[in-house]
């Protein structure tokens, strides 16, 4: 509201001196079924649902704000009355008695209008401040769920520390515009439509003179606001990369350190900071114009009332009661006026957030839910002249492949480095959708499966197992949040890593490092396969879960999970035979392509990728 007011003050000191930007003049658009568009508030649109959802708060805090105004708007009045009485008490108008039960009955007034005006004050503030932090929390959920919904294609175009920056700084940046800059616009607002008509109907000449350097800072505020707006742009946007840089750097620490790479570090971010510095100055060096601008038109503002109206009181025009009124006026508009720029600066930085996170508001999912009816997925997978191409790589994984798994079948994928193996678990998890062909899922298009029952019906053991900063119980635990303690031990001494976490002196309650870093690479995949056990799905996905574990261990996870998916659809991914020879069908990949396909003794039996892959892995073992 502030900010319409400041920009409707702006327009009529434009067209008053009939000033143009470009070829058009400044136009509201006030014709028929139109109403006044402001351009650069466009992004800022996007919270009037929540100004909708709190408006009877936000309405309570406006009511409360124009109260407080108001009360504070009594002591000048009464000052005048007391500067009046003591003049008349000087004139011999009044008698001593009398004037000093006139200045008791003032000072009393002004003591109870500023004391009210204080209690409302605080009101206030837990009003607006309050809906501030409601839209701040509503803001930060909403963002973070449209994350959790985007596919994964979204994640490798943009980088963690500019996802990171855009649900904390910016939403920041935006919560002060849904607070602070309301409260203070509705602050400045009221002062000024109360308190101006009432300078106008006490000291016409002298409020003229007075308010006369207010059209001319809203041009400059106008002007500065336009600069603000670009240089907060560009300091979000540094902020988000000096986030990625940090967050890189303290993720790849062991890397750093291993390649004695801290200097290198420390020279690329003593760059990224100079720039950083250089773009904060540049922003810093427009926001310094706005206070003292202000200072020198209220300064200009305070010598007119003091010689206009010490002219007119020498005239016998008004009283010096009036005059005293007056400075306290323009002492009152300091601050307001002050504060538009302040609040000009809030509005610049909170649009040019907003703009950033609305960006990746609009993004789409690629992978949607096209049911919206649970489908329950007992565990058939068949796959028809399937392709599959990367979209950010533009590589194909996967050409023109077509397999069948049976409800309760073991399968394992086997091939080279870039086969397509990893791919294959992709999509049936749906994490992508094809580029041509058809999966389908017990019978049916994985398109027409509710996607929350397609991956509730998946425990999925990735390669890179990821571990959260947790308790290994609750990393566990993270694949049923009602499993006992008893069920999360069982399925720890069915991933053999039992023995590893009981060694540990908090054994289950140790706290991991990031990714966890507390943990070998084969504890933290074996933790992962014991999460996935815990989760007793219809269908297992391992993309070579194995990969960091010794044979022997290799061994006794194997047989711990055949009994463990004993009826259910289990895809292995590995490298190893040894991984792969008891399934019930092996399938080999070569680009994209099956080159094989049959159980272990089909396979070995004839010439080919698998039997010399078995004969140098059992040479290796020897």
């Amino acid at each position: 509201m502030l900010y319409f007011f400041t920009t409707y003050a702006i327009w009529f000191s434009y067209q008053f001196y009939n000033i143009r930007f470009g070829s058009k003049p400044i136009s509201l658009a006030l014709a028929k079924n139109q109403r006044p568009v402001f351009h650069f508030m466009k992004e800022l649109k996007h919270l009037n649902k929540y100004f909708k959802k709190y408006r009877f708060k936000l309405l309570l805090g406006i009511v409360i704000t124009i109260i407080a105004r108001v009360f504070s708007l009594v002591m000048p009045s009464y000052v005048s009355k007391s500067v009046n009485a003591i003049e008349q008490y000087s004139a011999g108008e009044l008698t001593g008695d009398l004037a000093k039960a006139q200045l008791f009955d003032y000072i009393l007034i002004i003591v109870g209008a500023a004391l009210l005006s204080g209690l409302f004050t605080f009101l206030m503030r837990q009003t607006i401040i309050n809906v501030s932090r409601y839209i701040e929390y509503d803001l930060k959920n909403e963002v973070f769920d449209h994350y959790q919904f985007l596919n994964l294609n979204f994640y490798k175009r943009n980088r963690i520390g500019d996802l990171m920056n855009r649900i904390s700084e910016d939403v920041t940046q935006v919560r002060m515009y849904g607070g602070p800059a309301i409260m203070y616009g509705i602050q400045t607002l009221t002062l000024f439509i109360c308190l101006i008509p009432l300078m106008f109907i006490k000291a016409p000449t002298i409020a003229f003179y007075t308010l006369v350097p207010l059209p001319i800072l809203s041009v400059l505020i106008y002007q500065i606001s336009k600069i603000i707006h670009k240089r907060s742009t560009k300091v979000q946007e540094y902020l988000s990369t000096l986030s990625t840089f940090t967050q890189e750097s303290f993720s790849g620490v062991s890397v750093i350190k291993a390649y004695t790479l801290e200097s290198t570090v420390n020279e690329d971010l003593t760059e990224l900071a100079l720039e950083g510095k250089n773009t904060s100055m540049d922003l810093a060096k427009v926001n310094a114009w706005f206070f003292p601008l202000m200072i020198l038109l209220i300064g200009i503002s305070n010598i007119f009332v003091i010689y206009i109206g010490g002219m007119q009181y020498i005239a016998g025009e008004v009283s010096l009661g009036i005059i005293a009124e007056f400075i306290l006026y323009v002492n009152m508009l300091t601050w307001p006026v002050a504060v538009v720029g302040w609040l000009t600066s809030i509005v610049q930085r909170a649009e040019a957030s907003q703009k950033r996170i609305n960006e990746f508001l609009k993004e789409q999912p690629e992978i949607k839910n096209e049911v919206s009816n649970a489908t329950p997925v007992t565990g058939k997978i068949e796959f028809k002249n399937v392709s599959f191409t990367y979209e950010d790589t533009e590589i194909q994984a996967l050409n023109n492949i077509s397999f069948t798994v049976e409800a309760g079948q073991t399968v394992a994928f086997l091939g080279k480095t870039g086969a397509g193996k990893s791919s294959i678990l992709d999509l049936i998890a749906r994490l992508y959708d094809v580029t041509e062909g058809q999966i389908l899922i017990d019978d049916r298009p994985i398109k027409q499966t509710n996607l929350n029952s397609l991956r509730s019906a998946i425990g999925a053991v990735p390669q890179d197992a990821f571990l959260f900063s947790d308790t290994i119980e609750n990393n566990i635990r993270f694949g049923k949040e009602e499993a006992t303690k008893e069920e999360i031990v069982k399925v720890a001494k069915d991933a053999v890593v039992h023995q590893n976490i009981i060694e540990f002196s908090k054994q289950y309650e140790t706290i991991l490092g990031e990714r966890g870093i507390t943990l070998s690479g084969g504890q933290k995949q074996r933790v992962s396969i014991a999460r996935a056990l815990l989760k007793d799905p219809n269908i297992y996905l391992f993309d070579d879960c194995l990969s960091a574990v010794d044979t022997e261990t290799e061994e006794e996870i194997l047989k711990n999970l055949k009994q463990a998916s004993e009826h259910k659809t289990t895809l292995i991914v590995s490298h190893r035979v040894s991984s792969a020879k008891n399934a019930d069908k092996i399938i080999v990949l070569d680009h994209g392509r099956i080159l094989q396909e049959g159980t272990h003794d089909e396979l070995n039996a004839i010439d080919g990728y698998y039997k010399q892959l078995y004969l140098d892995q059992l040479s290796e073992k020897e």
